[in-house]
């Protein structure tokens, strides 16, 4: 990574409840990474403080700071608005910080489109099985049962975006996920992984 003169960008995306926002906390205390902390119009969940997991703001402010192209990417999901702060973001890699992204397809796709002149790494990480996923989501949205069956409703359209990432990781170890995806950041080879095994995974967990 101290190869490159400017900062790099480095996105995770998954299906909601594949483990993303754990392995992006546990990656964001390397201290060679910052994590890009989004704009969001969803309320905070327990235990989230405003500034350090989000900024959170109204639909209102959220639009106008769209009407002001003051994000690099932002996205509407399940009703909710996410951005990332374009200023604060092209400011820090400016400054040979790398960046950490949580983001969905959305906003990787809009990033990915932008072509930025920053180094930039796409990772999608994907849950062991659907058993666990729907577990996972059953725990954290406190078995709100309207809710997870829209998330699962989303799962098949979040899975068929795979293939638009540089790297897709198997969640079902959260230390050798952890390991994985580091190896990935810190490489500097092209990274690679393997389709055909990530391809029979999808399929299992369409079935």
């Amino acid at each position: 990574m101290s190869s490159f003169k400017k900062g790099g960008m480095y996105i995770l995306s998954s299906p909601s409840g594949a483990g993303k926002t754990t392995l992006v906390k546990k990656i964001s205390k390397n201290k060679k990474l910052l994590t890009s902390i989004s704009h969001t119009t969803r309320p905070p969940r327990q235990n989230e403080k405003n500034g350090k997991d989000y900024f959170f703001v109204s639909k209102n402010n959220f639009k106008k700071l769209i009407k002001k192209k003051e994000f690099i990417e932002h996205a509407k999901v399940f009703d909710n608005y996410y951005g990332s702060s374009k200023g604060t973001i092209i400011k820090k890699l400016n400054n040979g910080k790398n960046i950490l992204f949580d983001i969905d397809w959305q906003g990787t796709r809009q990033i990915r489109n932008k072509k930025l002149k920053y180094k930039l790494l796409t990772i999608f990480i994907l849950p062991p099985s659907k058993e666990e996923l729907l577990y996972r989501l059953m725990k954290r949205e406190k078995k709100n049962l309207k809710t997870v069956n829209r998330r699962m409703k989303e799962f098949k359209k979040d899975l068929s975006k795979w293939r638009d990432y540089d790297l897709v990781v198997i969640n079902d170890n959260l230390k050798k996920c952890y390991n994985e995806i580091m190896n990935a950041i810190l490489s500097k080879n092209k990274v690679t992984f393997d389709r055909n095994y990530i391809e029979y995974h999808v399929k299992k967990l369409l079935n």
